[in-house]
């Protein structure tokens, strides 16, 4: 996200995309840097080399990115010439990352690009793998003498970060060994969108909501991220994540403190990424024994979603039949400080939900209704701002109006902003946003180790509970095309509310 009015391109560079082979890569990693490439925004010298241990010629990889990005991207077909001007850029690596004596050759082909360019380099290391396999490649990327240089090389590290409070810890420890943390870009997509970084404009550029913007105002704050797929094979993965590790801990938790941050002094990154530590560390602590008061799971069971029969998620491949790990999950989170002292935030996710949807509602305390007949109150809802990520991008504001006619009578009416009409411009990809920015060096949307570990103390009591329950006869269901099981509704009754799935 660069602050700048004008977006320069970034020097000379070199992506090195571990994983190459694989499907992040093919569905989001090429096709954002070729849109990059078509909107001119990628520098005259670059290279993006796939490493992997799939046995692939320049050109047979080439001809694989190629099938991905007119199958994936935004753009499918660019300028009739723009693949053949882009193509020669990518080259493909044999190179297994747990081998340490073949690192060489990443150096070697360092070395014969800038030697070519007559120029140094920024050097980007991809981390498109799984998390096990991170620290044994950012070890041997150590034995590179230019991985030293802060100004110009980049580690990316996608998310799972850590698979609990401890294990993060651990691989933040590893990689700032080698690396100082300017280097190091901890990826969360979420935060590349355009409806997620317009919440700083919606924010910080308008009088209209700052001063309103608290627990003097604000009752309730609501973020739903919902998806309407189950597991789509990756039963295996899924098992030793779940709803609150995949989903809350990472991108929930991201927006909860855009939603919440106090205004920036301005835009820089660490000023931004400040922001955000104070609200997480804000957040109050659940004690073990208040687990069930404050947090909701549960799965899938069987049932039918349109035409088609759905498995229970204890019936999917790759799942234990007495799985304990949740598909759904909700929680309750308050943050202790003076603006949002007492003002409940409600968040939720889950797998075979109604909709696809990510949505973020602020409501509004109620106006008071005494200077209105009682008929004239009838259909009364509450001031909302309902901000919608995916996959409607759109902000909503619900206000009262009178009804046309002789009588004096209420009703909620909208106004809305949508991307789609209000800008002719295609809206850039999240990948591509971000992958921009680390070339630039803007750690903006970036997570930093103190972000990763206090998101982590949050939800480790909620954790270890749920460890701790291990009959499988205990674990609440709901039905596919629900949204989600009764204990929800319950959780956010006890304040006398109700979600909103609008």
């Amino acid at each position: 996200m660069t602050t700048s009015s004008t977006t320069q391109r970034p020097p000379a560079t070199i992506v090195f995309i571990f994983g190459g082979s694989g499907d992040l890569n093919y569905r989001k990693l090429t096709p954002a840097l070729y849109n990059l490439f078509l909107d001119n925004y990628l520098p005259e010298q670059f290279e993006v080399v796939g490493i992997g241990r799939t046995q692939y010629t320049d050109d047979s990889f080439r001809e694989r990115l190629l099938e991905g990005i007119q199958e994936f991207s935004r753009r499918k077909n660019g300028p009739e010439d723009s693949w053949k001007t882009f193509s020669p850029h990518i080259r493909y690596l044999k190179l297994d990352g747990g081998d340490a004596s073949a690192y060489h050759l990443i150096g070697d082909l360092v070395s014969e690009r800038e030697a070519e360019w007559n120029t140094h380099a920024n050097i980007i290391f991809y981390m498109s793998v799984a998390p096990q396999l991170v620290p044994d490649i950012a070890n041997n990327l150590s034995q590179l003498s230019f991985c030293g240089d802060k100004s110009r090389v980049r580690i990316v590290v996608e998310k799972p970060f850590g698979h609990d409070l401890q294990s993060a810890r651990e691989l933040n420890a590893l990689l700032l060994t080698h690396f100082a943390e300017e280097q190091i870009y901890r990826i969360d997509h979420y935060l590349g969108k355009e409806t997620v970084q317009n919440l700083l404009a919606l924010r910080f550029a308008n009088t209209l909501f700052e001063p309103i913007w608290n627990h003097n105002y604000v009752e309730y704050v609501q973020l739903t991220a919902a998806e309407t797929v189950g597991l789509e094979g990756r039963g295996g993965y899924y098992e030793g994540s779940g709803a609150l590790r995949d989903m809350i801990q990472n991108h929930l938790l991201q927006l909860l403190c855009m939603v919440a941050m106090e205004p920036p002094t301005s835009f820089e990154a660490d000023e931004i990424r400040n922001k955000k530590v104070d609200v997480l560390r804000a957040m109050r602590r659940v004690a073990p024994d208040q687990v069930d008061q404050v947090a909701v799971r549960a799965q899938y069971g069987a049932g039918k979603k349109g035409d088609k029969e759905s498995p229970a998620y204890r019936e999917e491949e790759g799942v234990n039949p007495e799985s304990m790990t949740e598909t759904f999950a909700a929680v309750t989170f308050f943050c202790d400080n003076w603006r949002w002292e007492g003002t409940p935030f409600y968040v939720r996710t889950g797998k075979h939900l109604a909709e696809k949807s990510s949505v973020i509602t602020v409501q509004f305390r109620p106006a008071p209704h005494y200077a209105f007949p009682n008929e004239a109150t009838k259909t009364w809802q509450h001031n909302c701002l309902i901000i919608s990520i995916q996959p409607d991008m759109n902000i909503r504001l619900r206000f009262q109006a009178k009804r046309p006619g002789q009588q004096l009578a209420l009703d909620p009416v909208e106004m809305e902003f949508n991307y789609n009409t209000a800008f002719t411009e295609q809206q850039p990809e999240a990948y591509e946003t971000l992958l921009l920015d680390v070339m630039a060096g803007d750690a903006t949307l970036f997570m930093r180790a103190d972000q990763v570990d206090e998101a982590w103390q949050i939800v480790m009591p909620i954790l270890d509970h749920w460890a701790s329950q291990t009959d499988p006869a205990s674990m609440p269901t709901y039905a596919p095309g629900s949204w989600g099981p009764a204990e929800a509704d319950k959780l956010i009754a006890q304040q006398g509310f109700s979600w909103n799935n609008e």
